[in-house]
């Protein structure tokens, strides 16, 4: 096998096992951690979503991360160039490198206008706008910022600003630096908020919702259903798929294994989603909100919840730092893939993949906003969907489900890396060491539960379509999937053999 180490002795590397950890935490923490979470929670059950949901944490996202860092720490390479430095000669899983190239800019052309919301907002709550705010006037509010253009574009640039500045700094004094702060910072506010909250009175009732499992509930939603939603949560929480984890993994040294890290990782993305459920729900029943609201629960219903809280201007400004820092950790991590892509396939320096980066992503991201103003007429998916929905759907729906069982073929197909090596690779160090008894769950069930992710994300999405529309995306979806088969296939079947 060829393999392009030249420039392996030169990669930068983490200053600390622990910034390793929080670097990888804050990338795997974001809005779908602190949004997303709580209303599922609210809308599934409470206690008996969250139960289901880290029996699939363990299940599947473990997996699929150990995969990326193993890939990452082996070829000390990003996504763009890990599978040329890996893969046997003969191999076509090159080809699958665009699913993490195109899926991190895209992911980023949409992240970055929401992460901009949030830093929006909690410069309103610390304005004190939303003190006394009726619901008329929350409403009204969220609805005049998505149609300010150049609000909007002013955030959404700032957030990209912030990333890659501190991206241009490098792993060590840049993102590592930073990141520590930024999510000590988040774990004290949360722990803080969530205090908070079960204080509150009236907060008994929302914590028994939160942790006592209600079968009852589970049977009006269908255990089917809740079992899906608590899956697919356990799987895109962990911001795998498109080689963010992948790229820690390449500045990562062979001291610890990489399935003790993955479970440690994955602790405080749980930590994180559980404690922002004891924020938020508490918090609703105390007040008499309905905590399964949806997407909007973040900003209509929680700024109307701080609206009638004492001293809710500081809970509120409070509130919305800590999701700005989960939002952004995302932002830097992601940034920092990209930056990586540039540099592995172009040879170009940090200072010159940020700049250009930069501008191309601040471009890419103004699709997003106009989306909300004065592209509003264009509706993808009916009315009132934007181009949001559209990026999300292709990130969500499609890159990151593809591209982890991409990941999951190429570490256990012979065609590819190979069971042996990846197993080599992910126990290496001191720690904890991944089961060989799951090879063939690994090897077979793990790639299964993700197509089953995959299509039925597509059977949601067009369920209230024509039967042509449904039938035609299902084709698509069927393609893409046989296109990634085909790619694990190699042209001779020795390849396998041809490691040199």
């Amino acid at each position: 096998m060829e393999k392009a180490s030249n420039n392996k002795t030169d990669r930068e590397k983490f200053g600390s096992r622990l910034g390793f950890i929080l670097v990888s935490a804050g990338c795997a923490i974001g809005i779908g951690n602190v949004w997303k979470f709580p209303y599922l929670c609210g809308q599934y059950g409470g206690a008996a979503f969250i139960l289901i949901y880290l029996v699939f944490l363990l299940l599947l996202g473990i997996p699929v991360m150990v995969c990326e860092f193993a890939i990452g720490r082996a070829s000390r390479k990003s996504a763009a160039c890990s599978f040329e430095v890996l893969e046997p000669k003969g191999s076509r899983y090159h080809w699958l490198k665009y699913i993490s190239i195109i899926g991190s800019y895209m992911l980023m052309m949409y992240y970055t206008t929401v992460a901009g919301w949030m830093l929006y907002y909690c410069y309103l709550h610390v304005r004190g706008e939303f003190v006394g705010a009726d619901t008329e006037k929350i409403t009204g509010d969220f609805s005049t910022m998505l149609s300010n253009t150049p609000n909007m574009v002013f955030w959404t640039v700032l957030v990209c600003v912030i990333g890659f500045v501190i991206c241009f700094f490098g792993i060590q004094n840049g993102v590592e630096k930073v990141t520590k702060v930024m999510m000590t910072s988040l774990m004290v506010l949360m722990v803080v908020l969530a205090i908070h909250s079960v204080f509150l009175k009236g907060a008994g009732k929302g914590i028994a919702f939160y942790l006592v499992p209600n079968l009852k509930t589970l049977q009006e939603k269908g255990i089917g259903n809740v079992i899906f939603a608590a899956m697919s949560q356990a799987f895109f929480t962990l911001s795998i798929g498109i080689g963010a984890m992948m790229i820690f993994g390449s500045y990562l040294n062979k001291d610890r294994s990489l399935t003790g890290e993955a479970v440690t990782i994955t602790a405080l993305d749980t930590f994180v989603a559980l404690m922002a459920g004891f924020i938020i729900i508490p918090a609703c029943f105390a007040y008499g909100i309905e905590p399964d609201e949806g997407p909007k629960l973040i900003f209509l219903t929680i700024p109307k919840l701080f609206s009638q809280m004492p001293g809710g201007r500081i809970w509120g400004a409070l509130f919305f730092v800590f999701l700005s820092f989960a939002a952004l950790t995302t932002v830097i991590a992601v940034f920092e893939n990209i930056i990586a892509f540039d540099i592995d396939l172009f040879g170009w320096s940090r200072r010159k993949s940020v700049l250009i980066s930069a501008v191309l992503v601040i471009a890419l991201s103004l699709p997003c906003v106009f989306g909300y103003n004065i592209w509003s007429a264009f509706q993808p998916f009916g009315k009132g969907s934007a181009v949001l929905d559209l990026e999300d759907f292709i990130v969500s729906n499609n890159l990151l489900p593809l591209g982890s069982f991409a990941f999951v073929l190429f570490c256990t197909r012979k065609g590819g890396w190979g069971w042996d090596h990846f197993l080599e690779e992910a126990d290496s160090g001191k720690g904890l060491k991944f089961p060989k008894k799951l090879r063939y769950y690994f090897t077979y069930a793990v790639p299964a539960i993700i197509i089953v992710i995959y299509l039925k994300g597509y059977y949601d999405m067009f369920s209230a379509r024509s039967i042509i529309v449904r039938i035609a995306t299902m084709c698509a979806a069927v393609l893409f999937l046989l296109f990634i088969l085909y790619c694990s296939f190699t042209r001779n079947r020795k390849c396998a053999d041809a490691r040199q």
